[in-house]
């Protein structure tokens, strides 16, 4: 089942869309915190996004540029400004189509099938991982933070992987290396330690300080 993210403050119409979306057996969310769009973007994961440009605190365009930063997941722009300036910058930003309100609620359903039908029928799923606005990208491999790619070696990224995987809960040292050898790069426990060092530094250079917390005689942990 395709999901499909409505980032839409007028509930009136964030509701009806959602109501034609599930009647075309989509699975549909819709946000309700417009400061944190992305963290509900990176929670729901959707296959689409239908955006409005008009938001509380930050516009669509931004969130536009938030989303393109870490995914390429296809965004269609519902608005009333539907003017020559608004669709080019909207495109420009890296949306998929634009849609000007009012619309006929068919039209836009049949928009939002073909796009997911191109988009998915020989593609793969991406997954994303969030925490303090640290946006993991399964598939890619890729760690985004405030626009900046960090980049992180095959064992860096398996030893992030298990721990966001895991946000809250305490990772013993024995987990981690299993979650490595799985790769078939065999890790003793001097290893893990250097490994660990490595991304904490490569972390704090980008800000992210305290990122990964060490319960001394037990593990890691994320919180």
């Amino acid at each position: 089942m395709y999901r499909v993210l409505i980032i839409e403050d007028d509930t009136d119409i964030a509701s009806a869309v959602a109501n034609q979306a599930k009647s075309w057996n989509l699975e549909v969310s819709c946000v309700s915190d417009f400061r944190n769009v992305l963290s509900e973007f990176c929670a729901f994961e959707p296959h689409l996004v239908l955006l409005d440009i008009t938001l509380p605190f930050y516009n669509g365009y931004h969130w536009c540029q938030e989303i393109r930063n870490i995914s390429k997941v296809p965004i269609i722009f519902l608005s009333s400004a539907a003017d020559n300036m608004n669709i080019v910058m909207a495109m420009n930003l890296g949306a998929d189509d634009f849609i000007a309100k009012p619309f006929d609620a068919s039209v836009l359903m049949a928009k939002v099938m073909a796009m997911l039908r191109r988009s998915y029928d020989f593609g793969t799923n991406t997954t994303f991982l969030e925490h303090r606005e640290a946006i993991l990208d399964t598939a890619g491999q890729t760690l985004t933070f405030h626009h900046e790619k960090i980049s992180l070696t095959k064992n860096e990224y398996r030893i992030l992987f298990c721990l966001m995987q895991n946000k809250g809960k305490v990772v013993s040292r024995e987990k981690l290396m299993q979650s490595l050898w799985e790769t078939d790069c065999f890790v003793d426990d001097n290893t893990l330690t250097v490994n660990i060092n490595r991304l904490r530094k490569k972390l704090e250079q980008s800000n992210l300080t305290d990122f990964i917390q060490t319960k001394v005689g037990v593990g890691y942990i994320i919180v």
